[in-house]
């Protein structure tokens, strides 16, 4: 019987965070904004950017929210796109990656990134025989709402019975929720474990080595 896992990216495969942080204080700075803290962007990582930002800034009318938006993808790019840049994997991403497609698991991308975001992180990381289906936040509503979950199993026909999202994120996991599928949280990324659970996690995994049993356990039919 097939099984799938849907994974978030930012926070939960790649470690992303002085990126993010500094492409948003880059961002703020172009647009005459006070500089932000590393909180308060951790909370809305992983959010469509307009949405983030809109939260983030919510007196901001739509055309200023759109410049920062825009501020921020420039800063971005200029960052990810430097000669020989890599954003690092979490340590036992990589094996965790090569040992599911060995197993036999269905593999999709969940992403707050824009489709070009994806294409760069997968150029940069070598996935492009990897996922079987990613899903970013152009293509359609954003997280929490279910629809990439949703379309990567509609995608690969496999039921949500059958289907784990694991995220580093409150939104993750609702996302996970309201698609009927296994919420599987992470404690590595952008909230606390507290802020996870928060968010409906079934279970909040400490290390790599931790989430494969868990993996292991949901493939067994277990959890």
């Amino acid at each position: 019987m097939s099984k799938l896992v849907v994974w978030d990216v930012d926070g939960t495969l790649v470690d992303s965070r002085k990126t993010i942080f500094e492409s948003m204080k880059a961002a703020y700075a172009a647009t005459a904004l006070p500089e932000p803290t590393y909180d308060d962007i951790r909370q809305i990582v992983g959010l469509q950017l307009n949405e983030a930002i809109q939260t983030l800034q919510p007196r901001l009318s739509t055309v200023a929210v759109a410049q920062v938006a825009d501020a921020y993808r420039e800063a971005f790019r200029a960052k990810v796109s430097r000669p020989g840049y890599i954003e690092p994997l979490y340590e036992g991403a990589a094996e965790t990656l090569d040992r599911l497609r060995e197993g036999g698991w269905k593999i999709a991308m969940a992403t707050g990134k824009s489709r070009r975001g994806v294409e760069t992180i997968m150029a940069m990381h070598g996935w492009a025989d990897l996922f079987d289906s990613t899903h970013s936040s152009d293509d359609g509503p954003g997280k929490p709402h279910p629809s990439m979950v949703l379309e990567a199993m509609r995608a690969l026909q496999v039921g949500p019975e059958r289907t784990i999202v694991v995220g580093d994120t409150a939104h993750d996991m609702r996302m996970a929720r309201a698609a009927g599928a296994y919420a599987q949280g992470v404690a590595w990324g952008f909230h606390t474990a507290a802020e996870v659970q928060e968010g409906g996690a079934d279970h909040i995994a400490h290390d790599f080595a931790e989430l494969n049993l868990r993996l292991d356990a949901f493939a067994e039919g277990l959890l």
